[in-house]
């Protein structure tokens, strides 16, 4: 499998060079199972000011996650125990991202998912059956299809379960006992339909703050996991690097060759960051939108206006599309929150225009596609 044959190659495709640097140099204590030490996982993760030198080559192992480095840790240390481990948080803060990055450097793989909704059932989750073979001959280990629980626990590796919160309750709770007792009984195997999990298997959830009291998880659940709360990027600069960073990875992935534009991706990032926190760098305060103003929905905005730039721009991005995909983004669950982008344009827009000139006032007069 090659990567520039794929639209959106896993974690462990991407960084596959990474991962065998990291491991060859690796002189950490590794947990059963693992494919790398916790303390090599986090290189992976946060990064690394020096090389890794592998087969006379360096590689720089580039920073992934933007955010609270402590919490990385003992998301880690979670893993590396008895407990699941449950990723929360408002949408688009990189829940997905980090699962995917942990699963990739502990276990070799990331694609071992649950996709929680409210179709999903429970033989999506443990295991369901190849119908021919069972009633041909009976059930056997042959005719049984393991779904992703299963294939985790007989292989030891981590198993993903996003949006947990979107799966019915009693679908959820289908866990409590593999995450307490470390055991799967298939009934219809008899004496032999006991699957002890092998040392490395654990759960990894996310759910969406905003999908509280959709399929509130039962506090005997909860008991089984540790919650880690995964919170929105504080710093403007931050914000601007993801998207810069996540961005030119999408560019890359999708042949399209155009740099990404620094001042545009801080005018997003700006932008993102005054919505969803109700106040400018000025002082003004703003009515924030219901909408939910993501660094994941900023990295979306910007990749779409600079696909635009290239086929259609001479390869530039435009400020004129960018207020177009960054209206797209707000109305789609509350077309009342254009006002509030309105009065933001009105006001803090306004006076950026006004003392900083330059991009800042191209994008105010863009406004006018809020009409």
């Amino acid at each position: 499998m090659e990567q520039k044959k794929l639209i959106k190659p896993p974690v462990e495709i991407r960084y596959r060079e990474e991962l065998e640097a990291l491991k060859a140099a690796d002189t950490g204590r590794v947990p059963e199972n693992w494919k790398m030490s916790p303390k090599a996982v986090r290189t992976f993760i946060l990064g690394s000011s020096k090389p890794v030198v592998y087969q006379d080559k360096e590689y720089k192992i580039e920073k992934k996650y933007f955010g609270n480095d402590a919490l990385i840790e003992r998301c880690i240390v979670t893993l590396a125990g008895n407990r699941g481990l449950m990723l929360v948080g408002e949408p688009g803060t990189a829940k997905t991202m980090l699962s995917e990055l942990l699963s990739a450097a502990i276990s070799g793989v990331s694609t071992n998912t649950i996709q929680g909704t409210a179709g999903t059932t429970e033989d999506m989750i443990k295991y369901s059956w190849n119908y021919a073979l069972l009633l041909a001959n009976g059930p056997s280990r042959e005719a049984l299809v393991p779904a992703p629980l299963y294939v985790g626990m007989e292989k030891g590796i981590l198993t993903r379960f996003e949006e947990i919160t979107r799966t019915p309750v009693e679908i959820q709770d289908s866990l409590i006992s593999v995450l307490s007792d470390k055991v799967l009984n298939v009934p219809e195997l008899g004496d032999e339909g006991f699957l002890f999990a092998k040392p490395g298997f654990n759960v990894i959830g996310t759910a969406n703050t905003r999908d509280k009291g959709v399929n509130e998880m039962s506090s005997a659940l909860k008991r089984r996991f540790n919650f880690e709360t995964v919170m929105p990027v504080r710093e403007v600069s931050m914000e601007k690097q993801i998207i810069l960073n996540e961005v030119t990875k999408l560019a890359q992935e999708s042949h399209i060759e155009m740099s990404a534009d620094e001042d545009v991706a801080e005018l997003l990032a700006s932008t993102y960051h005054e919505l969803r926190e109700g106040i400018s760098s000025y002082g003004h305060r703003i009515d924030k939108p219901a909408a939910v103003m993501s660094t994941a929905e900023a990295v979306s905005v910007y990749y779409q206006t600079m696909i635009t730039g290239y086929y259609y721009g001479e390869e530039r991005m435009s400020v004129d599309c960018l207020v177009q995909s960054l209206l797209g983004a707000v109305a789609k669950e509350n077309r009342d929150d254009l006002e509030k982008v309105k009065g933001y344009f009105n006001t803090v827009i306004r006076d950026k225009s006004n003392k900083e000139g330059g991009l800042w006032k191209e994008y105010y007069e863009a406004r006018k596609w809020l009409k």
